[in-house]
């Protein structure tokens, strides 16, 4: 009797199992879900959580604009993740990453204002001419929140303060150029500028030992001949999307309030090392943080990665 028992088991054991039906623990006890209907649901849901790549494109008004990944549901993959529950969760979806066809890389020389409009980051880019006397606080700050920016180092003052430029480096950083001398690169032909560009370039790689990739032109002054320059030099053009003009030593409310006002998707925040600057920095941060953004560097921001 007991053998005719435990063959009546073993044959129901395998009935379930050829009928693709799995036994999960739960909060209420034990569940039954078919593997079938949870592989369907899967099939049935993707497309609303599936995401299509944006080549990057120069737009008529924002000119240079990185592309987006897309994304496509892995169904094996995350039918795995999800048998161990039970039941479909749109949190255990895995994705397979779809690049964009066209990147920044593949478009002619044009400034870049901003990151793509639908990437839930901001960057902050501080031009760096003088206010030596700023820059440790803001350095530490930055730290202390894990926030990394993006400088804009002008040549003359790189070969002046080589300390602050070496700490910034250190601090994981990225370093851009902001020319040399806080020439008007607009009124600049492009030899001028190339000039002006790799005598800048000179100081920067001699502290960093790194290319520069990025270029900021003081007082967002440029031409074509400046952009076309720093483009055959392998540097992007940066300009701005938000100002904290803080060169005008307005208040911390003042300054708090322009950021917040404008704040955007893919905003490119501009600030210089000013005593105002420094002091907001830290409420800056936490406020960005709040409204659900993340600061990323510039090459963070700029890149197709959700």
């Amino acid at each position: 009797m007991t053998q005719m028992k435990i063959a009546g088991w073993i044959i129901v054991f395998f009935f379930f199992l050829g009928m693709g039906l799995a036994f999960v623990e739960s909060s209420e006890g034990v569940s039954v879900f078919n593997e079938e209907d949870l592989r369907d649901k899967i099939e049935e849901k993707k497309q609303e959580f599936e995401k299509k790549p944006q080549d990057a494109a120069i737009d008529s008004v924002w000119k240079k604009t990185p592309g987006l990944n897309g994304r496509k549901v892995d169904v094996e993959a995350s039918f795995q993740k999800m048998k161990k529950k039970g039941s479909f969760d749109s949190k255990l979806l895995v994705y397979k990453t779809i690049p964009p066809e066209v990147s920044l890389s593949d478009l002619p020389a044009s400034p870049i204002y901003r990151g793509h409009p639908d990437k839930e980051m901001v960057s902050f880019l501080i031009n760096v001419s003088w206010g030596e006397e700023y820059l440790p606080d803001m350095i530490e700050t930055l730290s202390e929140k894990k926030v990394k920016a993006t400088f804009f180092i002008d040549g003359a003052f790189a070969r002046d303060f080589t300390n602050l430029v070496q700490m910034i480096d250190e601090e994981g950083h990225t370093i851009g150029s902001h020319g040399f001398g806080h020439k008007d690169m607009g009124s600049m032909s492009k030899q001028q500028a190339r000039t002006n560009l790799e005598q800048a370039d000179e100081f920067l790689f001699a502290l960093t030992k790194n290319k520069v990739a990025y270029f900021a032109p003081p007082s967002g002054s440029f031409n074509t001949a400046t952009v076309e320059a720093a483009g055959e030099m392998g540097m992007e053009t940066i300009m701005w999307t938000v100002d904290t003009i803080d060169w005008k030593k307005p208040t911390q409310d003042v300054l708090m309030q322009r950021v917040q006002s404008k704040l955007h998707k893919g905003a490119t925040i501009l600030m210089h090392p000013t005593e105002v600057t420094a002091k907001s920095l830290p409420g800056l941060i936490d406020m960005i943080k709040g409204e659900g953004y993340r600061i990323g560097s510039l090459p963070q921001l700029l890149s197709p990665e959700r």
